[in-house]
């Protein structure tokens, strides 16, 4: 088969047919396999070999196809993972994965497959390090890796395509089953397409210029003549945008504009678009801009004094938060035992593996934007201000996202490739590069907290204090979440009589900080948890039983005076903990007792976490309805982005139906057809989106047992377009109504009991709380500072699973960004806007993590259930932390714990003898 049919093609064999691709030699394969092949499912994340989405066979070898040139492969032999399927052992790996849940999002999972389908091909008996090793130039962000070695693994042992043992994943079921992920196998399948997959072949190409200084004033040249000479189609600039020239995810912070005007606040910030042809937009010459830059803070610790980015925001203060109970400064001094102290964590990229991407089309007076995003509704409405349309005017039709974590929340690439695709009526994509993404994206807010906590002689707490200042870069984003959410969570789950918070957002000349998975609270945790150690030191406690005295128990209030009768499970997580703890203390004391230079410790912390937005309303809406042929249809709008909404949220609806998974068809995210399921953050959507599914469920359940007079206890069936109801071992069959459209039809909303926050921060921000505790062992060379981890073991109140299977991945997912900003992870502006740079835990680094789940039921969630996607990071960082203390005697106060900061602070532990 002949591709473009070119003169001096390059001749290969691909997927097993003979091709010839015309394109130039030094291609990247890749981007020739991608759009002149049609192989989408050949990923691109960095294009620098860093994270191995790209991975195809190359003669049967794993290769990195974004560093490999497509004249390499002349006469050779690729295969990319649609074509392993071909095979037995791409065929056994498909299989694997989707029972051992091993694909999350998805856009790892080809590279993964692939380098693995190369090892099975080696034959012989396998073990995990063998796996880790031939999987390690892949890089995963969702999973924490667990899942894929167990899936690799089990495709190596059996031939055969089937599940093994008593907890292997069900086709069918309702809550409480290890369901398949319903979405899974087109991405084991290698047929999900991401934002960048999706373009069609005409689509022009958008480049946006950025800013290369922190912050600096600009002047243009003569576009016009620039657009000429360089053959575009169009330049766009904020004199272009018809709208609001301005975006942001809270109201009255929308303060980030499309484009820039007179003066650049952030490295990256954009100032112009430009459209063509990739092949004028690979020949692109210089923009003609002329750039002033100007001094920048890049600091909190400067922002009173630099220039203030925002003129109403005094001293650069985005906003404050605040929460105080009881009287924290008159009982402190009462206090038998007080610890302090200060502690700070640094910029935190998300490291999605799927870079931004979109692509628009005008249909009429109408934009349509194809991208990936984890809130299609605010991605809606915000295009709507900025393109001065209604909203119903703006269509999002969302890919699958490649993993988001809080940053997919906010409009990136869209509004550039709309505006574009309204001026021109063509098409327009557009596709971030790695160093764009990094440098242009949100972060997880770098903090700087003093903490002060005093307890009584027998460790009961007596007060607390907590100031933490949050540097929320440019541009507000979801700086106020944090603000206000902080203050909130910097108790943990623990009983707290006197309580003072003050938090406050600062704007610097950074990328501005946004929402990453926990919102500020993980920041809290690491200066909290540490110092209940330094207190269960002072006062001869064990360090979990000192945590089990203080938690929080159903009828203790919170900090803001909240009141749980039922559902606070913090205690039952510590006690899942218990005999590991025993077990794991012993064995370090053994292990320590004979080695000198490399000491093993063990270390434990809780978290919490409230599911939903602070103190305001977020409802989700569900549409499900019964055709006249007897389907049952369910409108689910919220964005799975691997997290498995789409499993959990049929499951709960199906149960409250009374049908099996498996008779729901699910019509997916899409602003013209499903309503509103709210933004996939602050882990809300099995919580809240779940109960709109249950109440739909059970409304469409009502309706048809109302059609058919029978009971509550009878049975509901579908059969040849007619309903079949089975009551008291007699079936009737009911016919359906043969209208236009859905026979049957409901929508239901639900939106959380929340009540406002008063001036000291009293009041019911959440209705639920999900809690955890989580215990690390790991061993540190004193002489290197080096840290190696050996387990985590985390127990978390989920209220019901839901889907047990699914929260064993969420866990082992989160635990693993939990150890990225412990040891390795810090966005350094302008200096690590890459994957090799920017250091993500690879397969190597995550140990054995073993999940406790804990099902204290909630009287709010569906069917028991709360949120979980937050939860499972928080108590991570401070758990390896407390545990570097107990091996070495050093402790950290600054993220991440390097090699080189440990070393550091053993050695000015040894200086004063002291922690």
């Amino acid at each position: 088969m002949s591709l473009d049919d070119p003169k001096g093609g390059i001749a290969l064999t691909l997927n097993g047919e003979a091709v010839i691709l015309g394109a130039d030699p030094a291609a990247r394969l890749s981007e020739v396999l991608r759009e002149r092949a049609g192989a989408r499912d050949v990923k691109v994340g960095c294009n620098a070999g860093d994270c191995g989405a790209c991975t195809v066979l190359l003669d049967g070898e794993a290769v990195c196809a974004c560093i490999t040139a497509a004249g390499q492969v002349e006469g050779r032999v690729v295969e990319t993972q649609r074509g392993l399927l071909e095979g037995p052992e791409g065929q056994r790996l498909a299989a694997a994965f989707q029972r051992h849940q091993a694909a999350q999002c998805g856009i790892c999972t080809p590279g993964m497959m692939v380098s693995a389908a190369a090892l099975l091909r080696r034959g012989g008996a396998l073990n995990e390090a063998a796996v880790a090793d031939a999987l390690g130039g892949v890089l995963c962000r969702c999973t924490g890796y667990r899942k894929i070695i167990d899936a690799v693994l089990d495709a190596s042992r059996h031939k055969a395509l089937v599940a093994e043992g008593d907890r292997a994943p069900v086709s069918e079921g309702g809550v409480g089953a290890r369901v398949e992920r319903l979405d899974g196998w087109p991405k084991v399948a290698g047929l999900e397409r991401f934002g960048d997959d999706v373009a069609p072949a005409d689509a022009l190409s958008l480049r946006v210029i950025r800013s290369p200084f922190h912050r600096a004033g600009f002047t243009f040249g003569d576009l016009d003549a620039y657009r000429a000479a360089a053959g575009l189609e169009l330049v766009l600039t904020a004199k272009d945008v018809p709208g609001e020239n301005c975006f942001g995810v809270i109201p009255g912070f929308e303060d980030q504009p499309v484009f820039a005007e007179g003066e650049t606040r952030f490295k990256g910030e954009a100032v112009a678009a430009v459209v063509g042809t990739p092949e004028a937009l690979a020949a692109l010459p210089d923009f003609p801009v002329t750039w002033e830059e100007r001094p920048a803070n890049l600091t909190p610790r400067g922002a009173a004094e630099a220039a203030q980015l925002h003129g109403t925001r005094a001293d650069n203060v985005m906003c404050r938060g605040r929460v105080a109970r009881g009287d924290a400064a008159g009982a402190m001094p009462g206090a038998a035992h007080v610890v302090s102290g200060d502690f700070s964590t640094g910029f935190i990229e998300h490291a999605y593996i799927e870079p931004e991407a979109a692509v628009a089309r005008r249909v009429g007076d109408r934009i349509e934007v194809q991208c990936c995003t984890q809130a299609p509704y605010m991605n809606r409405d915000g295009l709507a201000r900025i393109l001065g349309l209604a909203p119903g005017d703006v269509r999002i039709l969302p890919t699958a996202t490649g993993g988001g974590f809080g940053s997919k929340l906010d409009l990136t690439a869209q509004p550039y490739v709309a505006l574009a695709a309204w001026r021109l009526n063509r098409p327009v994509r557009i596709a971030y590069t790695r160093t764009e993404s990094i440098a242009s994206s949100t972060k997880r807010h770098p903090s700087e907290i003093r903490m002060e906590i005093g307890a009584d002689a027998e460790g009961r707490l007596v007060a607390e204090t907590f100031d933490g200042v949050f540097n929320t870069g440019a541009y507000a984003s979801w700086g106020p979440t944090v603000a206000n959410r902080v203050p909130i969570h910097a108790s943990g789950p623990y009983l707290t009589p006197n309580y003072r918070a003050d938090s406050a957002g600062v704007h610097t000349n950074t990328a501005p900080s946004g929402a990453f998975r926990g919102f500020g609270v993980p920041q809290s945790a690491v200066a909290q948890e540490q110092l209940f150690d330094m207190l269960a030191e002072k006062l001869g406690m064990d360090r979990l039983a000192f945590r089990k005295l203080n938690c929080l128990r159903n009828g203790d209030p919170t900090v803001t005076g909240q009141v749980f009768e039922t559902g606070m499970g913090i205690e039952a997580c510590f006690e899942a903990l218990e005999p590991h703890w025993a077990w794991a203390l012993a064995g370090a004391e053994q292990f320590n007792a004979t080695h000198d230079t490399v000491k093993r410790g063990v270390g434990v912390a809780g978290g919490w976490y409230g599911c939903g937005n602070t103190s305001m309303s977020n409802p989700s809406t569900i549409r499900a309805g019964v055709t006249p042929a007897g389907e049952v249809v369910l409108h689910q709008g919220a964005m799975d982005i691997g997290q498995g909404s789409n499993t959990v949220i049929t499951q709960i609806f199906a149960e409250a139906l009374g049908v099996s998974v498996s008779q729901v068809a699910l019509v997916g995210p899409d602003t013209d057809v499903t309503p509103d399921a709210g933004k996939t953050s602050a882990s809300r959507q099995t919580f809240i989106t779940g109960n709109a599914a249950r109440l739909a469920g059970a409304a469409l359940r009502a309706q048809i047992l109302r059609l058919g007079n029978v009971g509550e206890g009878a049975e509901i069936g579908f059969e040849d377009g007619t309903i079949v109801l089975s009551e008291g071992g007699e079936k009737r069959r009911v016919e359906l109504p043969q209208d236009e459209g859905y026979a049957l039809e409901v929508t239901e909303s639900y939106d959380p009991p929340t009540l406002p926050l008063d001036e000291n921060g009293q009041g019911v921000p959440y209705a639920v709380f999900g809690t955890t505790a989580q215990m690390a062992e790991l061993e540190v060379d004193l002489e290197l500072g080096t840290v190696k981890l050996l387990r985590i073991v985390a127990a978390h109140d989920v209220g019901r699973a839901i889907n047990p299977l699914l929260v064993e991945g969420q866990i082992e997912g989160g635990v693993a960004q939990g150890l990225g900003l412990a040891l390795m992870e810090e966005f350094l502006p302008g200096r690590t806007e890459n994957l090799h740079d920017y250091l993500i835990p690879t397969i190597g680094d995550v140990p054995p993590i073993e999940s406790i789940i804990i099902e204290s039921g909630d009287e709010h969630g569906p069917f028991g259930a709360k949120g979980l996607g937050e939860h499972c990071l928080i108590p991570t960082a401070p758990a390896v932390l407390n545990a570097i203390a107990h091996a070495s005697g050093a402790r950290i106060h600054h993220l991440p714990a390097t090699p080189a900061t440990v070393r550091a602070a053993i050695l000015a532990q040894r200086e004063n003898g002291t922690e």
